[in-house]
């Protein structure tokens, strides 16, 4: 069985997104994974704590390559989003370029991009969100995604702002603002737009529930790192993106 070595870029303050991708990625039937992290300080979800925290990208990313990783996943969705149109492209271009230069040759992926790819890849059009931001941070996520072409259908935005609280949001909670939502006509629920709000637990219930494709910025993360890899997106037990019934090819 391959073993593949994974990097991290985590804001100081998540505690979940290394819990639940080396979950989620655990279950994998043909591969193992190690997961490797660099820290970037944020504590409040702010404009100016996201700005701080992007500010520390370069010196992340270099404890990274240090690692060797095959893959590098810069794992804070709002931090890119907040950026501005097309962010993630940027992103991940800049760190693949600062790879190069040092000679490190690990494919390059963001929380943000990986949701972009995984709604594409489920062929969703109207989405619908839950997201623990304050309100005008998730109203830039909306406006972030309906640039990427995607109609958001309604959404719920929980207002936490300190990152610790969100890493503490109970699954009842997240399931109560899914459960509010207007979902008629939608194509796929993003339970969780966030790696720090924790929903690895909830998306395969949910979308029993509810009878849509349900997603995650972790379960997103997970099938773009498989894609990154060349390997079969096949996770039991983590909704459809997961399910191996969407093609997973490097690139």
């Amino acid at each position: 069985m391959s073993i593949h070595r994974i990097g991290l870029a985590v804001p100081s303050s998540n505690v979940t997104v290394e819990t639940e991708l080396p979950a989620l990625l655990r279950r994998h039937p043909d591969a193992e994974f190690s997961f490797h992290s660099s820290r970037l300080r944020m504590q409040h979800v702010s404009p100016a704590g996201l700005a701080a925290m992007n500010a520390q990208r370069e010196r992340a990313i270099i404890e990274l390559a240090d690692a060797d990783p095959e893959v590098i996943l810069y794992a804070c969705l709002v931090a890119v989003m907040a950026g501005g149109v097309c962010e993630h492209t940027r992103v991940e271009g800049l760190i693949a370029e600062q790879l190069a230069t040092g000679g490190a040759e690990a494919k390059v992926r963001s929380s943000a991009g990986a949701l972009v790819e995984g709604l594409t890849a489920l062929g969703a059009k109207r989405v619908a969100l839950v997201m623990p931001y304050m309100k005008p941070l998730a109203q830039t996520v909306v406006d972030y995604l309906e640039n990427e072409g995607f109609e958001i259908a309604d959404w719920r935005a929980l207002e936490v702002q300190d990152n610790t609280e969100v890493g503490c949001i109970p699954g009842d909670r997240v399931m109560e603002a899914a459960r509010s939502l207007d979902l008629t006509g939608v194509d796929a629920l993003v339970i969780s737009c966030c790696v720090q709000m924790p929903s690895l637990s909830l998306v395969q219930p949910a979308e029993d529930e509810f009878g849509v494709p349900v997603l995650s910025a972790a379960t997103a993360g997970a099938y773009s790192i498989l894609r990154g890899l060349g390997l079969p997106a096949t996770i039991p037990g983590a909704g459809s993106l997961l399910r191996g019934e969407v093609p997973a090819t490097a690139n």
